[in-house]
C-alpha cells in the first residue's frame, strides 16, 4: 500500500475567517494533520498487517496498534472535517438528508442542539458526530480522542460519519480559548451541507 499523504485544501487558510482564523488553520492542517499522516505510515511500517484503503483499516482497527488507531482515526477526521468545510457554503441541506434530519431530531435546529451538547459534553479532547448507524438511521455522538464511528473498537455508536466537529482544543483555543460552546456555534456559519449531502448519499450506498 502507498503511503498516506496529506489532503490539499480547496481554499486557502484565511477563507474561513471570522469562524476559523487564519493560524488555526494554518497549524491545524500543517502541523497536526501532517503528524498524523507521518506517524501513520511509520506505525503501518512497523506492522505486518496491510490496509487496502482507510475505511477499511478504521472497520478493522481493533486488529492494529493504538498508533495505527490514533493516526489512522486522526487522518481520516480531518480530511472529512477539511471537505465539509468551505469559504461559501451551502447553509441548509435538502433532499433526503433534510428529511431525514426532520424525521430523527426534529429538524435542523435541533440537530444543531443535540451536536453542541454532545460537544460540551465531551470530556477532554475528541469529537462530534452527525453518523448514519449501519441500519441506515442518522444519530449523533461524540468520541474521544480520534476515534470516530467506523472503528470497531467501539461496542455502541457505529456507523459512518458524514459529519464531524474537531473539539481538540487547537481547533479553536487561538481564537475562542475555553470557549468551546462559541465555537461549536460558529462552525454552522462555515459547514457546507452539500458536501455532507454528498457524505450521506455515500454512506447510504453502503448500508443498502
Amino acid at each position: 500500500m502507498k503511503p498516506f499523504t496529506l489532503p490539499q485544501l480547496s481554499y486557502p487558510y484565511n477563507a474561513l475567517t471570522p469562524f476559523i482564523d487564519t493560524e488555526t488553520m494554518t497549524i491545524h492542517h500543517q502541523r497536526h494533520h501532517q503528524a498524523y499522516v507521518d506517524n501513520l505510515n511509520a506505525a503501518l511500517a512497523q506492522s505486518s498487517e496491510v490496509a487496502s484503503d482507510l475505511d477499511s483499516l478504521l472497520q478493522r482497527i481493533s486488529e492494529y496498534s493504538p498508533a495505527v488507531r490514533n493516526n489512522g482515526g486522526g487522518h481520516f477526521n480531518h480530511s472529512l472535517f477539511w471537505e465539509i468545510l468551505s469559504p461559501q457554503p451551502k447553509l441548509q441541506p435538502e433532499g433526503q438528508l433534510s428529511e431525514a434530519i426532520k424525521a430523527t431530531f426534529g429538524g435542523l435546529e435541533d440537530l444543531k442542539g443535540e451536536m453542541k451538547k454532545a460537544g460540551l459534553g465531551q470530556f477532554g479532547s475528541g469529537w462530534v458526530w452527525l453518523y448514519l448507524k449501519f441500519n441506515g438511521t442518522l444519530a449523533v455522538s461524540s468520541t474521544p480522542n480520534q476515534d470516530n464511528p467506523m472503528m470497531d473498537v467501539l461496542s455502541v455508536n457505529r456507523g459512518f460519519p458524514i459529519l464531524g466537529i474537531d473539539v481538540w482544543e487547537h481547533a479553536y483555543y487561538l481564537n475562542y480559548q475555553n470557549k468551546r460552546a462559541d465555537y461549536l456555534d460558529a462552525f454552522w456559519s462555515v459547514l457546507d451541507w452539500s458536501a455532507v449531502e454528498r457524505k450521506y448519499e455515500e454512506a447510504l450506498s453502503k448500508v443498502r
